[in-house]
């Protein structure tokens, strides 16, 4: 797979085979302003002029780029002179310089989605900030100075080692994965174990659950974006299991209001006391018994919008197994795990587990005695 396919992804073993991967993404990163007006869209379809005449681009744009663009979002962009396929990462940020939305542009052709954006976009003459890398658009944001801050991926996981290192001497870079959306990287903190889940541990130690009290190591996941799916973040984690659980967020900096790198840098001083108060939400699930344990896990997976047919498929799971009878809500909160771990074996992108993931979280935040009710519920 090439870098300028849209489905491009990459994993990663080592923190410097990441870091090392980020710098080189950074350096071939364009940033450049222009107006929202100056933007002109052009559809790639067999019957448009610039499809499939190679000419018509930039410098550097390969057949392959315009290709992969063709049978994905079959668009392009034309600003400072110059023709580049569009990925569709920045479909949405297109959308939000136009100031268009709705369904009804999925029934378009490409021709008429085309004429409808360019429409819409010559009555702006704020700036948009173009992010081109790997030979096509990834991003069209505002270019307004309040608005989209660059924060170079390169440079936040510098900056989250150096914290890690001196906060939490020991840490071990567990995974990172890259794809044209999203970053992710986790790290293990197991000589911060008994400081940031001793009490959690004890309390399973106590309720019978020793195995896996003893398997559980803590653990943080930083995850952003430089195309406008996310900010800047870190995240508790407890690694151990078939699937690391989130835990809730812990410190976040938005690409807003010129954010900066020492933004994130300060924020990472929050984490210790934010691990906390995510172990705190998860430990009170002990104390919270269920009568009707299998008819809470269902309504709260329809309240977090859960993957049906993953959430159904571990539902039933949980059903065969508690045995009947009261169960905490950290009961069924461990069995909610099963259905990431169902999504990543049938396949699921890296990008869809990750953000499964932090919605999960929010069931720490819930009132568990508002769903655990006699009455069954259909998903």
């Amino acid at each position: 797979m090439q870098n300028c396919q849209d489905t491009f992804s990459a994993t990663f073993t080592s923190y410097n085979e990441l870091f090392g991967y980020q710098q080189q993404v950074s350096s071939r990163s364009q940033w450049s302003h222009c107006a929202v007006n100056q933007l002109h869209v052009e559809p790639l379809n067999p019957n448009s002029s610039c499809y499939p005449a190679l000419k018509e681009f930039a410098p550097g744009v390969s057949s392959e780029a315009v290709e992969d663009s063709f049978n994905n979002l079959g668009l392009a962009i034309r600003f400072d002179q110059k023709l580049y396929p569009v990925r569709e990462t920045a479909y949405k940020s297109l959308l939000d310089r136009a100031k268009v939305s709705g369904s009804g542009l999925n029934k378009l052709t490409k021709t008429e989605l085309a004429q409808v954006l360019n429409t819409f976009l010559s009555h702006f003459r704020s700036e948009a900030l173009v992010l081109v890398r790997d030979e096509k658009i990834s991003a069209v944001h505002s270019g307004d100075e309040s608005d989209y801050a660059i924060l170079p991926i390169d440079l936040l996981l510098g900056t989250l080692q150096a914290k890690l290192d001196v906060r939490f001497p020991g840490n071990v870079f567990d995974a990172g994965y890259s794809d044209h959306a999203i970053t992710s990287a986790s790290w293990e903190l197991p000589d911060q174990k008994d400081d940031l889940i001793g009490t959690y541990t004890k309390l399973l130690d106590a309720k019978g659950k020793s195995a896996m009290a003893s398997r559980l190591t803590p653990g943080i996941r930083f995850l952003t974006s430089d195309t406008g799916i996310a900010s800047a973040k870190v995240s508790a984690l407890l690694i151990g299991g078939q699937h690391p659980i989130h835990i809730g967020s812990c410190v976040a900096v938005d690409h807003r209001h010129k954010s900066s790198i020492a933004d994130f840098d300060a924020a990472l001083d929050q984490l210790f006391a934010q691990f906390g108060e995510s172990m705190s939400r998860l430990q009170h699930l002990l104390e919270v018994e269920l009568d009707y344990p299998v008819n809470a896990m269902t309504r709260v997976c329809k309240k977090l919008s859960m993957p049906k047919k993953a959430a159904v498929e571990a539902i039933a799971m949980y059903e065969m197994t508690y045995g009947g009878g009261a169960a905490t809500a950290h009961d069924v909160f461990l069995a909610m795990q099963e259905i990431p771990f169902i999504m990543k074996t049938s396949g699921a992108p890296e990008s869809k587990l990750l953000a499964l993931e932090e919605n999960m979280a929010r069931a720490l935040t819930l009132n568990w005695n508002e769903y655990d009710l006699a009455k069954a519920v259909e998903y």
